[in-house]
């Protein structure tokens, strides 16, 4: 903290990649200088916060067209007004966590009437709920993405009889947390993929397979595999804490352990709620091509 908080002193622009992260960041540099016994400067975050901005990082989102299954491939959001049972969603959302949304089929948007070649959507979505939810976790494994969460919600899911499969991808380093060695075990029948994969394109056909994506975290300033999941047609579940709720809508974020459990339990019995559910999370928004001009103008002026 003391070295950031020097070099933004004497920086001309402190650049963060979500306001969670540069929250974060202020709010550190008291306490931290409390720390210190003397020459303590004063009102460093004031100096500083003049100085900050806002920019999220710019994720290269590439074609999967050609990787989704065909019932992503039928998903197309209907353009204007909102329905009344979207409305009813989101409200719901805000009064209470409790209120496990994702059991309403209202949650899906109305279909679009658009077909693929051939074949009716309905039929489509009958043959994907033959399949179990596919669960995918894209995460380093380390103990800051909260693992532990993780298996643990799986095996209350298993314990229930309820089926699923998982691929629990991500880089792995020295250092990598027991419950892994023990999720692979206890899990064996429900994994589907297992570690780092040896190539991006196998990385994205992956998520393209997966219904839903879940982070864990406890420390995550943006998020880009999240992203990257939902870009893949993947339901995401994330803490309502830290980045998530800055990208994330109500629906998409959980409060207690309690509630990612109810609300996997849920689509491991519907998976086709998560098939069928078109993600209001535009991932355009932070994709290099809309985000590029915000760089360019900030290299190429004086300061903020």
């Amino acid at each position: 903290t003391s070295s950031m908080a020097t070099m933004s002193l004497v920086s001309d622009v402190v650049v963060f990649n979500s306001h969670y992260n540069m929250d974060s960041f202020l709010s550190s540099i008291l306490p931290f200088m409390k720390k210190i016994p003397d020459h303590r400067p004063k009102d460093l975050a004031q100096q500083i916060r003049p100085k900050c901005v806002v920019m999220n990082y710019p994720v290269q989102f590439p074609d999967v067209s050609s990787l989704l299954p065909e019932h992503k491939r039928t998903r197309h959001p209907c353009s204007g007004k909102r329905s009344e049972d979207d409305d009813i969603i989101r409200k719901r959302g805000r009064q209470s966590q409790d209120d496990d949304v994702i059991r309403q089929s209202s949650l899906l948007r109305p279909p679009c009437g658009s077909k693929t070649i051939g074949t009716p959507v309905r039929e489509v979505a009958s043959a994907a709920q033959v399949k179990p939810l596919h669960i995918v976790w894209p995460h380093r494994w380390e103990h800051d993405k909260n693992p532990e969460l993780f298996f643990n919600t799986l095996l209350r899911l298993k314990e229930k009889l309820l089926d699923f499969h998982v691929s629990v991808l991500g880089e792995t380093f020295t250092d990598v947390p027991e419950i892994f060695s023990l999720a692979r075990v206890s899990l064996d029948s429900n994994i589907l993929n297992w570690g780092f994969l040896p190539s991006k394109d196998h990385y994205l056909q992956v998520l393209c397979d997966a219904d839903v994506v879940v982070s864990t975290a406890k420390h995550e300033f943006f998020g880009v595999a999240m992203l990257e999941a939902v870009h893949c047609g993947c339901f995401p579940l994330c803490p309502k804490a830290l980045v998530y709720p800055e990208i994330f809508p109500e629906q998409y974020l959980y409060s207690t352990p309690e509630q990612l459990c109810k609300r996997l339990q849920e689509l491991c019995r519907r998976p086709d709620l998560a098939r069928k559910h078109i993600t209001t999370v535009d991932t355009s928004l932070y994709s290099w091509t809309s985000l590029k001009s915000q760089f360019q103008s900030l290299l190429t002026s004086d300061g903020p």
